[in-house]
C-alpha cells in the first residue's frame, strides 16, 4: 500500500468539493485580458513580483515522492503531516481568534486557534503508526506516541501567534528525527539538527502552501488549488500538488528581514548592518511572523532573516521547533545559516534541552557571511 493511499478521505472529499465550485465559478466568469505592466500600480524594481509561469499540469504528491524520497516510511509520515496541515487549513478558516483561558509553558496566553493546531498534531502523532515520539513548542517536552515507531517529531503548530489576529500569514513548522538519534532515548536530546530526516513549513495565507525537504532538494506542494492547479496529466484531481520543484536560493539578495531590531540599541554591529541595508536600498519584507518572513526566501529565491542575541535583547527562537527545521530547507535549497554566536551552521548546534534557545541569520549565502563579519566579527 503506497503512502498516499492512506490520504484522509475527508482531505480527498474537500478538494473534490472546492474544485466543483471553483469550476461553476470560472465558467461563469468573463476573462478580462490585458497587458499588466509593474508601472501601472506605481512599483518599482524593488518589488520583486513573481516571475512563476503557469503550467499545464502539476504533478501529485504520490508521484513526487515515489521519484524523490527513496525511504517508503518516511513518504508515510510526511503524508501524515501534510494531512495534518490540510486539517489545519481548514480549522483556521472557520475559527475565531480568541483568547483560550489557557497559558503555554512559557507563561504566554494561548489562542483559540494555537489550540487547535496543536490539538490536530497531537491527534496526528499519536494516531500515526510511524511516529514513535513527539514534542510540542506549546509543552516542550517529549512524549512517548506509538512504541514502534521509527520517528521522532517536533512542531510548532501555529507559528505567528501575535499577527493571526490581524488575519496575516501564519505557518506550521515540522521537524522530523529518527527516534534513536542523538543519546538515542528520544531522537532529539543530543541530536542536531543536520540529524534530521527531514522537515516541512507550511504557510497559511490566500493559499496553504507547504514546503518538505526531498532526497535532492526542496519540493513545494499547494492544497486544494483551482482545478486548473490541481488537475494531473490525465485529468484527475489531487488534494495535494507539487507547484514548485527544486527550490533554490541564490547567494545574493537584496531582500532583508531584521528581526530583534532592539538588539541594534546594544550591539553595534547590527545597527551597521541595518543602516548598511538602508544604504544599499535593500527591500524591508518583514511581517512579525518567522513563517513568511523566511519562507519569502523559496518564493523571491533570495532573502536574509537575521535574528541576533544581545545581553538585553536575548535570542527567543527554539532550536527543535524553529531554527532547525527551517534550516535544514534553506541549507538544501542552497542557503546558509548562522547559529549567531559562533558564524557556524545551526544545523551543527547540539539539541541539549527541548526549549533551547538561539539567534539565527539565515537565506541567501552571502547575505549569512556579511552578518557573521559585521555583527559576530567572524
Amino acid at each position: 500500500m503506497s503512502a498516499m493511499s492512506t490520504m484522509n478521505a475527508a482531505t480527498r472529499a474537500r478538494c473534490s468539493a472546492k474544485t466543483h465550485q471553483a469550476t461553476k465559478r470560472r465558467q461563469a466568469a468573463k476573462p478580462v485580458r490585458r497587458d499588466v505592466r509593474a508601472h501601472e500600480y506605481g512599483a518599482s524594481s524593488t518589488s520583486f513580483y513573481t516571475t512563476t509561469e503557469k503550467q499545464d499540469s502539476y504533478p501529485s504528491l504520490e508521484n513526487i515522492l515515489g521519484k524523490h524520497c527513496a525511504d517508503e516510511k518516511l513518504r508515510k509520515v510526511i503524508v501524515e503531516m501534510l494531512d495534518c496541515c490540510a486539517d489545519i487549513t481548514e480549522a483556521l478558516r472557520s475559527a475565531l481568534v480568541t483568547v483560550e483561558g489557557s497559558a503555554n509553558t512559557f507563561g504566554d496566553a494561548q489562542l483559540s486557534v494555537d489550540v487547535i493546531a496543536d490539538n490536530l498534531m497531537w491527534d496526528c502523532v499519536k494516531s500515526s503508526e510511524t511516529v514513535a515520539y513527539g514534542a510540542s513548542e506549546e509543552e516542550p517536552e517529549v512524549v512517548q506516541c506509538n512504541p514502534n515507531g521509527e520517528y521522532t517529531v517536533c512542531w510548532d503548530p501555529l507559528d505567528g501567534s501575535s499577527i493571526v489576529d490581524n488575519n496575516w500569514a501564519v505557518g506550521t513548522i515540522i521537524g522530523i528525527w529518527d527516534s534513536t538519534s542523538g543519546t538515542g532515548a528520544d531522537g532529539l536530546l543530543g541530536a542536531t539538527g543536520r540529524d534530521q530526516r527531514t522537515s516541512l513549513v507550511a504557510l497559511y495565507g490566500p493559499r496553504t502552501t507547504v514546503i518538505v525537504a526531498l532526497d535532492d532538494g526542496v519540493y513545494e506542494f499547494s492544497y486544494g488549488c483551482t482545478p486548473e492547479g490541481c488537475q494531473l496529466p490525465d485529468g484527475s484531481f489531487e488534494p495535494w500538488i507539487c507547484s514548485r520543484m527544486n527550490i533554490k536560493i541564490n547567494e545574493t539578495s537584496k531582500i532583508f528581514s531584521p528581526a530583534n531590531m532592539r538588539a541594534a540599541q546594544d550591539t553595534e554591529g547590527y545597527k551597521k548592518l541595518l543602516d548598511y541595508y538602508m544604504d544599499e536600498r535593500y527591500t524591508l519584507r518583514y511581517s512579525g511572523g518567522l513563517v513568511p518572513d523566511v519562507y519569502q526566501q523559496f518564493t523571491k529565491n533570495q532573502g536574509v532573516f537575521s535574528n541576533p542575541t544581545s545581553a538585553k535583547s536575548p535570542a527567543k527562537l527554539r532550536l527543535a521547533f524553529e531554527a532547525a527545521p527551517f534550516g535544514l530547507l534553506v541549507e538544501k535549497a542552497g542557503g546558509k545559516t548562522s547559529d549567531g554566536v559562533t558564524g557556524g551552521s545551526v544545523l551543527d548546534v547540539q539539541i541539549n534541552t527541548v526549549d533551547q534557545r538561539t539567534a539565527l541569520c539565515i537565506g541567501s549565502a552571502k547575505e549569512v557571511e556579511r552578518f557573521n563579519k559585521t555583527v559576530l566579527g567572524k
